[in-house]
C-alpha cells in the first residue's frame, strides 16, 4: 500500500527517452514537441542570421522579427483551433487535422523562402515568413491541446509535457547550430529546403499516424454561462465586440507598418523610409492599451454588471446554435480568464500586469540581433556560433533553470524573482564589452586560468569571449525564467488555468518584441555598445514592478494571516 501511495518520479534524461519508445502516444509528443520547436527556431532565430549574412539592415530585421509577435497572439485565434472543424481533412482526427494542415503550410513556407531572395524580394520574403510564423504559432494551439487530450494514466500530462520540452529542445538545436554549421557549406536557400524536408518526415511519420480524441458535445460547452447569474449574451457580445476591435486595430496598425517599412526600397529615390523608432514612440503605449488595458477594463466591468441583477440571467438559458456556441468560446477564452484575475486580485491586477510586460523586456528587446551580431558585427564564424549559442548555450540554460529552482526553494519566490530582474540586463554590459574589444572579459578570464584552459582544447580569447557573454546571459535567464514561470503558474486560478497562463505568458515578450524595431534603428545610428548600455537600463522599470508587487503580496498574506499572540 505504501508503494501505492508514494508520488510518481517524472522520468528524466535517458528514462525520458525509455518512456516514449515504449508508449506511442509519448513517442508521439516527443515528435510533436520537435515539430513544434524547429519552425520556431528557423522563423525567429536563424533567419535573422541569414538576413544579416546578405546585408539586411538592422532596421528591416527588428521590424522583421515582429513576426514574432503571432505567438505572443496566438490565444486570440485559439477557439476557432479549439472548435472549427477543417473541410477534407476532420477525418483525420479533431487535432490531427489541424496540425497537419499546419505542417503542410510551414513545409511551403520553407520552399518558398528557399526560392525567394531576400535581397531583391524582402516584402514577399517576409510575407512568406509571417504566415509560416501564423502557422507555427496555429500547430501549438493544436499540439497543446492533443497534449491535455491524450494524458491518461499510461502517459500523464506531467511525462507528456516533459517530452514536449525534450523533442522542442531537440529543434532548436537542429533549426540553430545544425542549420548554421550546414549554411557554412552550403547556401542559405538549401538550408530551408532540407530543413522543410525534415518537417515533411515529422508530418508523415508522426503526424499521420498519432492518435485522436472526439469532439466534445457542443451543447455542453461553457453551459455555465447558461445558468441563473451568468452575464446576459447581448452583454457579453458587446465586451467582445470592444475586445476584438481593440486587438483588430492593434495587429492592423502593426500589419500596415510592417508593410510600408519592407516596402521602402521600392519607394522613388529620396523617400525616407518610415522610421520604427518613430511608430514605437508614438503608437507602442497606444498598442500596449488596446491589447491589455482595455481588455482589462471590458473584464471588470462585466464583473460590476454581473453583480448586479439587471444585467444577468434570471432562468435557465436553452439557446444551442452555432453562433451561440462560438461566442461563448471565446468570451470565456478572452473576456472571462481576465474578468476572474481582476475579480480575485481588483487593483493589485495592475501590478501583475506591469510586473508581466517588463520583466524579460531586457533580454526580449535584442533578442534577434544576436546572430546579426555574433556573425556580421564580431565575425565569429557559422561553426562558432553554432557551438557557443544553442550546444554550449543550451546546457547553461538548464544549468540557470536549476539555479532557478534551487533559489526558489532557498530563499522565496520574490527574492529569486527579483533576481531574475536585476542579473539578466548586467548582461548587456557583457556584450558591450565584447563589442568594444572584450577588454574586461579578458581580465576575467585571465584570472581564472580560462585563457589557458582553452588553450589546452585549441582555441583562443576570442572563443573565450564569446563564450563567457553567452554563459552569463543564458544561466540568469534561465533563472529569470524558472522564476517566472513558477510565478505566474502561483496566481492563476484553476477554473482558467491553461488560458490564463498563455494570456499572461504571452505579455511577457510584448513591449520587447515591440521595441525590436527601433533597437534596430539605434544599432544602426549608435552603435552595438552604447544600445546594449541603454537597454540594461530597462532593470530599473522591471525591478521596481517586482518590489510593487512583492509588497502587494506581503500585504495580502499579512491581511491572511491570524494575528501573533502579544
Amino acid at each position: 500500500m505504501a508503494d501505492e501511495a508514494a508520488p510518481k518520479v517524472r522520468p528524466k534524461g535517458l528514462k525520458l527517452l525509455a518512456a516514449a519508445v515504449g508508449n506511442r502516444k509519448a513517442a508521439t509528443m516527443l515528435g510533436f514537441g520537435f515539430a513544434s520547436g524547429l519552425p520556431f527556431a528557423l522563423l525567429v532565430g536563424t533567419l535573422n542570421a541569414w538576413l544579416g549574412e546578405v546585408g539586411v539592415n538592422l532596421a528591416t530585421i527588428g521590424v522583421l522579427s515582429w513576426i514574432g509577435l503571432a505567438y505572443s497572439f496566438k490565444f486570440l485565434w485559439s477557439p476557432i483551433v479549439d472548435r472549427v472543424k477543417l473541410p477534407g481533412l476532420e477525418a483525420l482526427g479533431r487535432r490531427k487535422s489541424w496540425i497537419l494542415l499546419c505542417q503542410a503550410i510551414l513545409v511551403l513556407s520553407f520552399v518558398v523562402l528557399g526560392l525567394t531572395d531576400p535581397t531583391g524580394a524582402i516584402g514577399r520574403f517576409a510575407l512568406v515568413a509571417f504566415i509560416g510564423a501564423i502557422a507555427s504559432a496555429t500547430q501549438d494551439i493544436a499540439i497543446d491541446g492533443w497534449r491535455i487530450d491524450q494524458a491518461d494514466e499510461a502517459a500523464p500530462i506531467e511525462l507528456l509535457s516533459a517530452l514536449n520540452q525534450f523533442g522542442y529542445r531537440t529543434a532548436s538545436i537542429v533549426g540553430g547550430a545544425v542549420a548554421l554549421v550546414m549554411a557554412s557549406t552550403m547556401a542559405w536557400p538549401v538550408v530551408y529546403l532540407v530543413m522543410g524536408g525534415v518537417l515533411l518526415l515529422t508530418a508523415l511519420g508522426v503526424t499521420l499516424r498519432a492518435p485522436d480524441s472526439p469532439r466534445p458535445d457542443p451543447g455542453k460547452l461553457h453551459g455555465v454561462l447558461a445558468e441563473p447569474g451568468a452575464l446576459l449574451p447581448r452583454y457579453r457580445s458587446i465586451a467582445l465586440i470592444i475586445v476584438g476591435l481593440s486587438w483588430l486595430w492593434a495587429i492592423s496598425i502593426i500589419v500596415n507598418f510592417m508593410i510600408g517599412m519592407l516596402a521602402a526600397g521600392a519607394a522613388p529615390a529620396g523617400t525616407p523610409p518610415p522610421s520604427a523608432g518613430d511608430f514605437t514612440k508614438h503608437y507602442g503605449p497606444w498598442i500596449i492599451f488596446a491589447t491589455v488595458l482595455v481588455p482589462l477594463g471590458v473584464a471588470a466591468l462585466t464583473n460590476w454588471m454581473g453583480s448586479r441583477s439587471s444585467y444577468v440571467l434570471s432562468a435557465h438559458d436553452d439557446t444551442h446554435h452555432p453562433v451561440r456556441t462560438a461566442t461563448n468560446h471565446l468570451y470565456s477564452a478572452l473576456v472571462a480568464p481576465l474578468g476572474e484575475l481582476s475579480g480575485r486580485l481588483r487593483w493589485g491586477v495592475l501590478s501583475v500586469i506591469g510586473f508581466i510586460l517588463t520583466y524579460a523586456i531586457c533580454y526580449n528587446i535584442w533578442a534577434s540581433f544576436a546572430y546579426p551580431f555574433y556573425l556580421q558585427e564580431m565575425k565569429y564564424t557559422k561553426d562558432e556560433v553554432a557551438f557557443a549559442s544553442k550546444v554550449f548555450g543550451i546546457f547553461m540554460t538548464m544549468a540557470g533553470i536549476s539555479l532557478g529552482g534551487y533559489f526558489f526553494a532557498k530563499l522565496g519566490r520574490f527574492p529569486t524573482i527579483l533576481m531574475g530582474a536585476i542579473l539578466p540586463p548586467l548582461g548587456n554590459f557583457l556584450y558591450a564589452d565584447l563589442a568594444e574589444g572584450g577588454a574586461g572579459l579578458d581580465t576575467f578570464s585571465h584570472l581564472l586560468r580560462l585563457d589557458v584552459l582553452a588553450g589546452w582544447f585549441g582555441s583562443d580569447e576570442r572563443i573565450v569571449r564569446l563564450l563567457l557573454a553567452i554563459c552569463y546571459e543564458n544561466i540568469v535567464t534561465g533563472l529569470a525564467l524558472t522564476a517566472f514561470v513558477a510565478y505566474v503558474s502561483s496566481i492563476v486560478s484553476k477554473q482558467y488555468g491553461a488560458i490564463q497562463y498563455a494570456l499572461l505568458g504571452s505579455l511577457v515578450s510584448l513591449v520587447g518584441t515591440l521595441g525590436r524595431g527601433w533597437t534596430g534603428e539605434a544599432f544602426q545610428q549608435y552603435g552595438y555598445p552604447a544600445v546594449f548600455r541603454w537597454t540594461a537600463l530597462t532593470a530599473v522599470v522591471s525591478v521596481t514592478f517586482v518590489l510593487i508587487e512583492w509588497a502587494r503580496v506581503a500585504h495580502q498574506e499579512r491581511k491572511v494571516s491570524p494575528a501573533l499572540p502579544g
